[in-house]
């Protein structure tokens, strides 16, 4: 009998599936520290900490949060999204639009390390942050409601 992965190895999994290096970060988080995460599958979308764990709620309620990583040393956060990020993100000062394959450090999935840790971890199912929402809560008219974008 097979036993089904619990959420953080689904998490992980997928990660480590849509890396272009993952014999890099199973290495990486053996050894109790953050992997480089290089991926063709989404872009990182980077923001202030606070900003986006409120702009959390609004996704969530509207059903299209997918996973965040986030760094309370570092006061920074970074969203995992389709890879049209930009054509939807472009124009909003506070988020920075990292290339393909750029390189997120993270910790495995359901572990922390050097302050940084999944606050919407990755469930193994591919889910994204959706950009287009995600543009209306970081968005100058912003009301940090799901309103805003519906």
């Amino acid at each position: 009998m097979t036993t089904k992965p619990t959420a953080a190895e689904a998490g992980t999994a997928w990660l480590v599936q849509c890396s272009v290096q993952p014999a890099a970060l199973r290495r990486a988080w053996a050894a109790d520290t953050l992997a480089a995460v290089r991926s063709d599958v989404w872009r990182v979308v980077e923001a202030d900490l606070l900003r986006s764990i409120d702009a959390m709620l609004p996704l969530f309620r509207a059903g299209v949060l997918g996973p965040l990583l986030v760094s309370t040393e570092r006061r920074r956060a970074w969203w995992l999204t389709a890879l049209s990020a930009e054509d939807h993100l472009v124009d909003i000062p506070a988020l920075t639009i990292r290339p393909p394959r750029w390189p997120l450090l993270c910790p495995e999935v359901g572990q922390s390390a050097y302050g940084c840790a999944w606050l919407e971890a990755p469930d193994g199912t591919g889910k994204l942050t959706d950009p287009a929402a995600l543009g209306a809560v970081f968005g100058p008219t912003s009301s940090l409601s799901a309103e805003a974008f519906r």
